[in-house]
């Protein structure tokens, strides 16, 4: 025991460290406190390095302070979001038969129905926006929702437990998952921990209980999979990943030349039919158009840490009189177009022979959506992050660092937002995203190599 703290003495201090810190976090900090917010993740950030830098061979260590991190917001209520409210709220619809697709919140309410006992606290708890609008959760995600109302037995804390508790699950799967694949690329395994013990994927994910990592917990099983020439048994995983949340949809095209056309064409029908199958049950006359109409809201009327869509508006609101609400819709549907002829380019100008080779594409197709994104909530760079460890880009996780930066959104009634923090984060950002494309002594644009 003496010669085990002799030489991990270090660490073993810095865990703990971290610890507290996210005690601190999970426990005693209001959302508004941004210098002790910052603070906090800048200490835990800079600890998660000087872990990596002493012990990133050592599976077991990382292991065991990577699931005693989480297990510090075991019974915490999440700080930084109020999503769980809806989480628990569809979760409760499906427990008593209702489909969340077809009522709002705010519908169901007025009904003056009592569904089930605890609809006035998560109500109150949801923000007004969500209350009025349908459900935009996948199937998948509301299965776990539905879990986590039956487990819960109508107690709030209950149920944020078992929803924390898939979370972790997921986490250790994408570990457990990751690290093979990353054998099988050749890649070092221990390039898993950036994911596992970085501090917004632990704060984010199992903190604010956002579906992410469940996401990537079937995307990255899939992915092994396909690596393993198994694809036909990734259809239906990859399915699971898109009913989670709907990203990994965006990818579908860039397996083309790995797999060929023959394979391909199956793949994507497999794909298809396990989407229709898990979409079967919540299927109504009306599904399609509640569901549609709600994500339709969240890609065209709000922005949040935007990078190239704040310059855009910058400009189109200076110098050519725009007016915002109008902007914003027309450059979602922009957006919606650049985004797939991006697609499209990165599916037939680049290689792809190599998983790497079409992880490493996923990486830059999902970076540009998110850069030319007016809407970039700092857990949507967890996935991000979870398919870059498995490329030689290092971008994804400096944004890890930066995109806390954005929360500073969060110390004022208005959310309204500091630009020069987001210009400091994307220039960093950019910065090591433009050195790792054309950088590294090859006059050919990365993004068009490999």
């Amino acid at each position: 025991m003496q010669s085990y703290w002799r030489l991990h003495r270090y660490p073993i201090i810095f865990a703990v460290a971290c610890m507290l810190f996210y005690w601190s976090f999970a426990y005693n900090l209001v959302r508004t406190d941004y210098v002790k917010f910052f603070m906090l993740f800048g200490a835990l950030f800079y600890l998660c390095f000087k872990l990596m830098q002493f012990e990133k061979w050592n599976f077991k260590f990382l292991l065991v302070v990577g699931i005693l991190f989480r297990l510090v917001f075991l019974f915490a209520e999440p700080n930084l979001s109020q999503d769980f409210y809806r989480f628990i709220w569809d979760g409760e619809l499906i427990k008593n038969g209702i489909n969340p697709y077809l009522y709002t919140p705010d519908q169901i309410l007025e009904q003056g129905k009592i569904v089930f006992a605890n609809m006035k606290e998560l109500r109150e708890g949801m923000t007004d926006l969500n209350a009025r609008h349908f459900s935009n959760y996948p199937p998948v995600n509301q299965l776990f929702f539905a879990l986590s109302a039956f487990l819960g037995n109508g107690s709030v804390m209950s149920s944020i437990i078992v929803l924390r508790l898939t979370i972790i699950l997921a986490d250790l799967g994408i570990l457990y998952f990751g690290r093979k694949l990353l054998q099988n690329i050749n890649q070092a395994n221990h390039m898993a921990f950036w994911y596992f013990i970085n501090p917004l994927v632990i704060i984010e994910l199992t903190g604010n209980l956002h579906f992410e990592g469940v996401m990537l917990f079937f995307f990255v099983w899939a992915l092994y999979l396909v690596s393993k020439n198994k694809w036909l048994w990734a259809t239906p995983i990859y399915a699971l990943s898109i009913m989670v949340k709907l990203m990994p949809l965006l990818f579908l095209p860039i397996f083309l030349k790995y797999l060929g056309i023959k394979k391909s064409a199956i793949f994507y029908t497999l794909i298809g039919v396990s989407c229709l199958a898990l979409l079967l049950p919540f299927y109504s006359s009306v599904f399609i158009e509640n569901y549609s109409d709600t994500l339709a809201l969240w890609f065209h009327n709000f922005e949040f840490n935007a990078s190239i869509y704040n310059v855009v508006k910058k400009i189109a609101v200076t110098y050519y009189e725009a007016k915002p609400w109008e902007l914003i819709d027309t450059y979602g549907n922009i957006i919606t177009k650049i985004v797939l002829g991006l697609a499209l380019l990165i599916t037939f100008l680049r290689k792809n022979r190599s998983l790497q080779s079409v992880i490493t594409s996923m990486t830059l197709l999902l970076a540009s959506y998110y850069f030319l994104s007016s809407t970039v909530h700092p857990w949507y760079i967890v996935f991000l992050l979870g398919i870059a460890i498995f490329t030689e880009l290092n971008f994804p996780l400096v944004w890890t660092a930066t995109v806390i930066l954005s929360y500073f959104a969060y110390t004022n009634p208005d959310n309204k937002e500091n630009l020069w923090l987001l210009a400091v984060e994307y220039i960093l950002v950019f910065g090591v995203f433009l050195y790792e494309m054309i950088g590294k002594g090859s006059k050919k644009l990365y993004f068009f190599k490999n």
